[in-house]
C-alpha cells in the first residue's frame, strides 16, 4: 500500500515541487503531492529545468493551494520553509508533520536550484524514510 506525503512551502514554485518530484522518482511505495500556503500559481522555470535535466519532470506538477489536496489522507506532511511550518493548518484527520527547511532559490542563479535539488535529495529523502519507519 502506498504512503502519501504532502510537501508544503509558501509559494509551491520551487522547493516543494522539487521535493514532490524527487520523492515520486526515488522512493518506492510513496506517492508525493505538493502545495503552498500562498501559491505563486506557477512553477519556477529554473526548478522545472533542474527536474527536466534530472529526467524527473512531469507535466502533472503545478503550483497549487492546500485546498486542492486537503482531503487526501496523508501519512506525513513535510514543511520545507519556516512560513509553511508556522502556518501549517489543521488537517481533517491527525497526520504526522515534520519540518526540514531549505533555502529558497527563487530569484537566484540556476546554480542555486541545482544546489537545492541536491540538498533536498540528500536530506529530505532520508528524513522521510526515517519518519515512515
Amino acid at each position: 500500500m502506498n504512503k502519501k506525503i504532502l510537501v508544503m512551502c509558501t509559494g509551491n514554485s520551487c522547493r516543494s515541487i522539487i521535493g514532490e518530484a524527487l520523492i515520486n522518482a526515488k522512493l518506492d511505495g510513496i506517492e508525493a503531492y505538493s502545495c503552498g500556503v500562498a501559491p505563486s500559481g506557477k512553477v519556477n522555470l529554473n526548478a522545472k529545468r533542474v527536474l527536466e535535466e534530472n529526467a524527473i519532470w512531469n507535466d502533472k506538477y503545478y503550483s497549487k493551494h492546500l485546498d486542492e489536496v486537503i482531503d487526501i489522507d496523508f501519512d506525513l506532511v513535510v514543511t520545507v520553509c519556516s512560513h509553511a511550518k508556522e502556518t501549517c493548518p489543521i488537517f481533517p484527520r491527525p497526520v504526522n508533520k515534520i519540518h526540514i527547511g531549505f533555502e529558497d532559490p527563487d530569484g537566484k542563479e540556476y546554480d542555486a536550484f541545482m544546489q537545492t535539488y541536491k540538498e533536498i535529495e540528500e536530506v529530505l529523502l532520508t528524513k522521510i524514510k526515517e519518519a515512515l519507519i
